[in-house]
């Protein structure tokens, strides 16, 4: 039988985990007819141990990562579970900074394994405990971290192939010269005779 999905059922729902629990899961709310909870970083295994168990939350479909700049704890780690046999999905976050790992939760949902090395390369939220943490999407080589708010657009190296070294090398970022573009359409009418419209003006 699955959980109805209405406002109060969320609610019942949301009371039902926390009271359930020793304190692994802190708290709730609701938006957008979506269930949240939210734990501290350092329980984040006992909590999802706890939903997978107790609420049968079987299976984790995403984690991704969050960035805030203007907090001192600065990411959002957020996991996505569903239930099968409930027909109900759930999200719960954790807070972290730059330098303070989250405990990993490829113990309890081994598919979290790629999911976290995904966000530790794209906002370098470091995992402890993970079998194998390094890059992902990204080449090893690649410095920084794309999804950070803070990430400038241009990157901070380039690469390309140089022939006489027969490799691929890394350089800094040259400033680009921005061209002064015409964004005027034909239709709009430019202030010059567009290709093949000279047969037009000559009529």
């Amino acid at each position: 039988m699955s959980w109805p999905v209405t406002e109060d059922a969320l609610q019942a729902l949301g009371n039902e985990v926390v009271t359930s629990g020793t304190g692994a899961i802190a708290g709730f709310h609701l938006a957008y007819g979506e269930l949240t909870l939210t734990a501290p970083a350092n329980r984040i295994v006992e909590a999802l141990t706890q939903l997978r168990d107790q609420f049968g939350f079987h299976q984790l479909i995403d984690l991704c990562g969050v960035d805030y700049p203007e907090r001192a704890q600065r990411f959002d780690v957020v996991y996505h579970l569903l239930s099968m046999t409930k027909n109900r999905r759930i999200r719960i976050k954790v807070q972290t900074d730059e330098d303070t790992p989250v405990p990993t939760v490829t113990g309890v949902y081994p598919c979290a394994d790629w999911f976290e090395r995904e966000a530790f390369d794209m906002y370098g939220i470091f995992f402890e405990g993970h079998p194998d943490l390094r890059r992902i999407l990204t080449d090893y080589g690649f410095h920084g971290h794309p999804l950070r708010k803070d990430f400038p657009m241009t990157g901070y190296v380039e690469l390309r192939y140089d022939d006489e070294l027969k490799r691929v090398v890394y350089e800094p970022v040259k400033s680009v010269e921005y061209r002064n573009w015409d964004f005027l359409s034909p239709w709009e009418g430019a202030e010059y005779v567009l290709p093949g419209d000279e047969k037009a003006e000559a009529k």
